[in-house]
Order: C-alpha cells, then sequence, then structure tokens
C-alpha cells in the first residue's frame, strides 16, 4: 500500500490535502495575527492574517463576543482573557506551587508579588500575592499585561527559557546573573525584581517584586532568586 500524502501545513494556508475546518483555521490565523502585534487595527490583522476584510470582521466579532480577543476605545485588538485562562488551565501545577510562596514572600518584603508568564507576545501577571500588612504600595491586578522587552518580569520570564531569535539583548544578560532589577521601566517611582523560574517546560516563568522602597529592592534580591528555585523544584517540571 503506498504511504499518506504528507498533511503537512501551515494553519489556514488552504494547501494540503487533509479534511478540515476552513472557518476554524482562518479564525486562527485571525488570533495568531492578533497576538502578534498587541493593539492591531482591523486593517493590520486583516494585512498579516492573509484574508478579505469582512471575513475578518466576522471572526473579530466571534473572538471577541467568547473573550479570546478584546477591543478598548480606540478599536484596537488584543489577546483576550479566555485565552489566558486556557493557558492557565495547561499548567496547574506551576500554580498550586508557585502561590504559597509568592505569599510567603510578599508577606516577608512587605510588598507585591507576582508571578509573570510569557502568553500570546507579551509579559502576563498569572498570580499577585499582596502583603497582609495595610499601606500604599505599587501592586498589579491578575492578567496584567506588559511588554517583554521592558519591565523586570518580562525580561525575567523572557530568560527563563533558551536563548531565541530577537530576544533583547538584556535578556541574555538576566539569563546569566539569574535577576534583573529595573527602575521606572513600566510604573513611575516603582523597582522591580525578577527572577526566571528555570527549566520549565511549555511555558516561560519569573517571579517578579515591585516596590517603591529601595532598601525593599536591594535586599528583595536573594529571595526572589531563592523563591524562584524553589518554585521550579516544586513544580515536577525542572530537568534537575
Amino acid at each position: 500500500m503506498p504511504p499518506e500524502p504528507s498533511r503537512s501545513r501551515r494553519i489556514g494556508d488552504g494547501t494540503g490535502t487533509g479534511s478540515g475546518s476552513q472557518t476554524l483555521e482562518r479564525g486562527l490565523r485571525v488570533l495568531e495575527a492578533v497576538a502578534e502585534v498587541q493593539g492591531a487595527t482591523a486593517a493590520e490583522i486583516t494585512a498579516r492574517a492573509g484574508l478579505h476584510r469582512s471575513i475578518v470582521h466576522r471572526l473579530l466579532v466571534s473572538l471577541e463576543r467568547t473573550g479570546y480577543v478584546e477591543r478598548d476605545g480606540a478599536g484596537r485588538y488584543r489577546v483576550g482573557r479566555a485565552l489566558t485562562t486556557l493557558s492557565d488551565r495547561t499548567r496547574p501545577r506551576l500554580h498550586v506551587v508557585a502561590e504559597p510562596v509568592l505569599h510567603a514572600l510578599a508577606a516577608e518584603l512587605d510588598a507585591t508579588a507576582s508571578l509573570v508568564e510569557v502568553v500570546a507576545g507579551a509579559a502576563v501577571t498569572t498570580i499577585v500575592a499582596e502583603p497582609p500588612t495595610d499601606g500604599p504600595r505599587f501592586t498589579y491586578r491578575l492578567g496584567n499585561r506588559d511588554p517583554l522587552d521592558r519591565g523586570a518580569g518580562g525580561l525575567a520570564a523572557l530568560a527563563s527559557g533558551p536563548p531565541a531569535p530577537g530576544e533583547p539583548d538584556r535578556v541574555a544578560d538576566v539569563r546569566t546573573s539569574g535577576v534583573v532589577t529595573t527602575y521606572a521601566e513600566l510604573n513611575p517611582g516603582a523597582y522591580g525584581i525578577a527572577a526566571p523560574v528555570p527549566w520549565l517546560r511549555g511555558t516561560r516563568a519569573a517571579v517578579a517584586v515591585v516596590t517603591s522602597r529601595e532598601d525593599v529592592a536591594d535586599r528583595a534580591v536573594p529571595q526572589v532568586v531563592a523563591a524562584a528555585a524553589e518554585i521550579a523544584a516544586g513544580s515536577g517540571w525542572s530537568e534537575a
């Protein structure tokens, strides 16, 4: 019997011999286009997806209705929370292990601690741990999205994996040192301290702390590194 023809093809490129849903493939192409340029207009998404604008419009309406994309007041599209939630469900062990570690870190430093993961081209806050004391502080909301090339969390999350083409030059330094401290890159007056969670399979993640106090930022460095190592060891995904 002759071998079956190859069915390998790029999503929705219209080639190949396998059966499937053209609408689904087109929807995935649109979702990929949104993820590639966070804050893209419908015209930019149409150009990247290579589809007719009426098709893209219908698919964006469906994706927005189901929460997989979000549209801001200016009509620009970003990846929605439904995709982040779906991604979260694939790595529950990481979150179960990380949450108590982050709460302990937040209490010890009296500063907000979080887990930051690379999701659809952005640094996404997937766990937030607030210290038990009251008082003014910098904080992040769950699902907060930041760029990957600025801010301690995104840089450290990228550094948790092997080198990738086109990654910011700073990531290599973080990968070597195991920690990064930034000041006022994302929030005026805020120090960001973050360490990669090494050896994870299927995601890139980092432990991050944000504070307005320089003394807290200084003493947070070894504790953030230790918390990242503890999460890696307890996740069951480490290579060590």
